[in-house]
């Protein structure tokens, strides 16, 4: 396999191959192609509910909080249960920039493409049975599907700024300053771009 367009590290090489494979199942023609995860969502049998539609459920006071003082607590969920359809039904939160939620969408997509089985959530004593190595690679494999290495490597030789790649892949642009730090691409972000910027 040619590994001159996967990152150096085995664990990231990893991450981005699977990465490569959920690029390929949603039909992109490029490596700088953006990927919608909305549109990708469908095939991971994911039904995106806006958080809208659930309002009515809920009490007052916990609208209040999940919008409120609470809203930087958590960024989306998927209900372990599935629905008849054999949907899984996922809300994002709506006070989140677009970008954000396309990269908690995408976790949640990997989450379903890599067969992981969900955390659950203990409402008696609220614990949830979260496990990192399994988290880590949800991230990972997503933000990886939404900024591939290769694309990323050659932005930064063409002199882009970490702000112009997340505007051109609709992500943050914390997302593509993680992406160059664990792919290795710092250094050479920072000899082609960060001279101009004062990194």
């Amino acid at each position: 396999m040619d590994t001159s367009n996967l990152p150096p590290s085995s664990k990231y090489r990893d991450f981005e191959i699977r990465a490569l494979a959920l690029r390929d199942f949603a039909n992109l023609r490029s490596d700088d192609e953006r990927l919608n995860p909305f549109d990708l969502a469908r095939y991971a049998n994911l039904l995106v509910v806006p958080f809208e539609q659930l309002e009515a459920l809920m009490p007052e006071e916990s609208l209040m909080h999940l919008l409120g003082e609470g809203k930087e607590t958590w960024s989306g969920g998927a209900c372990s249960q599935t629905l008849p359809s054999g949907e899984k039904l996922i809300v994002l939160n709506p006070t989140h920039h677009i970008n954000r939620q396309h990269a908690t969408l995408m976790e949640e997509i990997s989450h379903v493409f890599l067969g992981h089985t969900p955390s659950r959530l203990v409402v008696g004593n609220k614990t949830r049975d979260y496990h990192a190595e399994i988290e880590e690679e949800a991230y990972g494999v997503g933000a990886a599907a939404l900024v591939p290495f290769s694309a990323l490597r050659r932005m930064i030789k063409q002199g882009k700024t970490s702000r112009e790649i997340a505007r051109h892949f609709v992500v943050s642009q914390l997302l593509v300053e993680f992406r160059m730090k664990i792919t290795r691409l710092w250094e050479d972000y920072k000899i082609n771009v960060g001279k101009n910027l004062h990194i």
